[in-house]
C-alpha cells in the first residue's frame, strides 16, 4: 500500500473508550507482506509491539477471520485492527494518592474518582492524576516491564464519579467491547439550570468540536459530521429555577452530557466551558445573587456525578452494578436548592 493509496483505503475512527479502529484495504499491486509489517506502516504511534499484542488478543482481522502474526497480507485484502490509542511508553510518576476503591478483583478495579482529578497525565497535568495514584498502587515505575492497568473510559476533571479500570489486556478488550456496543450502563445526576419541558426525553444529536474553541464541543445537525451521540433524561426533583436530572449515557462521547444538556437549554449549573456559571434563570436581586454566588462557592465545578456504573464481568461474565453517593459539595448545593424551593424564598 503506497502513501498516496494510503489516504484513499484508509479509515480511522475514534471509538468509546481509548482505542482506535482502523480499516484499511490493500492496494492491488500489494505484494505479500507479513501483517505486522503491513500494518506498522501505517499506524501512527503503533510499534511492533503493540500491534503484536493486537494480533494476539484477535484484534486483528483480514477478510473477517482473525489472524496470526505470520500472516501476509495479500491484494485487496480487507484488514480491521483495533489499538490502543496511548503512547506505548508513558513515563508515569508513581504518587501516593489516595483512591475510594469501591471494587477490584484480579482483572478490574472500579473507583468512585474526587472531583478535580485529572484522570490521565497530558499537557499541564503531569502529576496528581489517577493514573499516578495507579502507578503508585501496582509498583509501576517508568521501567516497568510487566502488564499495567488500562483506562478503558474516561470523566471529565470535575466531574465525580465511577470509573472501571481492566488490569490485563482481556479485561480491556471485553470491557470495550461492551463499550462499543453501547451495553454498559452509565447513569449521572445532574443539576441543571431550569426545568426541562419534558419530564423524560431523549437527546440524540452529532457532536462535533467547537470551530472557535477547540477545547469545546457543540451539536450540528449535519449527520455527515462529528459522531453520533444519544443521552436518555428524566427530571428528578423541580427547583422552580433549577432541576435536579437523571442522564443516561447511550453513548459516550467526550463532554456529551454538557454539550446535549446546553442544546436542550438547560446547561450544568456552574459548568463554565458551556456557560452555566452565571444566573440563567430567576429573577436578579442582590438575595438571590447571593444565594447562587454562595452555591457557586460551594461547588466550583460542574455539577455532574457519574452516579451509576454496570457491566459484564470481561472474564466470569457476571453482572456488576455500582452505585456512589453524591459528593459533599453538590449534596450541599442540591439540599440548598431544595430548602429555597420549599420555602418559596425567590419567588417569581
Amino acid at each position: 500500500m503506497s502513501e498516496k493509496n494510503n489516504d484513499k483505503d484508509q479509515t480511522k475512527e475514534q471509538n468509546e473508550g481509548n482505542f482506535l479502529r482502523y480499516t484499511f484495504v490493500a492496494e492491488e499491486g500489494q505484494k505479500p507482506l507479513r501483517i505486522d509489517k503491513f500494518l506498522v506502516n501505517f499506524i501512527q504511534h503503533a510499534s511492533r509491539t503493540k500491534i503484536q499484542q493486537a494480533i494476539e488478543n484477535d484484534q486483528v482481522l483480514v477478510n473477517g477471520q482473525p489472524v496470526k502474526s505470520n500472516h501476509k497480507v495479500r491484494a485487496l485484502d480487507e484488514v480491521k485492527v483495533v489499538v490502543n490509542e496511548e503512547p506505548e511508553e508513558l513515563e508515569i510518576i508513581p504518587q501516593d494518592i489516595p483512591l475510594d476503591v469501591v471494587y477490584e478483583d484480579d482483572d478490574l478495579l472500579v473507583i468512585n474518582k474526587a472531583p478535580g482529578m485529572v484522570v490521565h497525565p497530558g499537557f499541564g497535568n503531569k502529576s496528581g492524576t489517577l493514573m499516578n495514584a495507579l502507578a503508585h498502587r501496582f509498583n509501576i515505575t517508568p521501567d516497568f516491564k510487566g502488564k499495567r492497568p488500562w483506562l478503558v473510559h474516561r470523566i471529565d476533571k470535575n466531574t465525580s464519579g465511577l470509573l472501571v479500570i481492566a488490569k490485563n489486556d482481556k479485561a480491556m478488550n471485553g470491557l470495550s467491547s461492551q463499550f462499543k456496543k453501547h451495553s454498559i450502563e452509565r447513569k449521572y445526576v445532574a443539576l441543571v439550570w431550569g426545568v426541562p419541558e419534558e419530564e423524560e426525553g431523549t437527546i440524540s444529536t452529532q457532536i462535533v468540536r467547537d470551530q472557535y474553541d477547540r477545547k469545546k464541543y457543540t451539536t450540528t445537525d449535519d449527520e455527515t459530521k462529528g459522531k453520533h451521540a444519544v443521552t436518555h433524561y428524566r427530571v428528578l426533583e423541580d427547583f422552580m429555577f433549577c432541576s435536579l436530572i437523571e442522564c443516561r449515557l447511550e453513548t459516550g462521547r467526550t463532554h456529551q452530557i454538557r454539550v446535549h444538556l446546553r442544546h436542550l437549554g438547560h446547561p450544568l449549573f456552574n459548568d463554565e466551558k458551556y456557560g452555566g456559571n452565571r444566573i440563567l434563570k430567576g429573577v436578579v436581586f442582590s438575595k438571590y445573587k447571593q444565594f447562587i454566588d454562595n452555591c457557586f462557592s460551594i461547588l466550583p465545578r460542574q455539577a455532574l456525578h457519574a452516579q451509576t456504573l454496570g457491566f459484564k464481568h470481561p472474564i466470569s461474565g457476571e453482572v456488576l452494578s455500582f452505585t456512589s453517593e453524591l459528593p459533599e459539595d453538590l449534596k450541599q448545593v442540591i439540599e440548598k436548592w431544595r430548602r429555597m424551593h420549599s420555602s418559596k424564598s425567590f419567588s417569581a
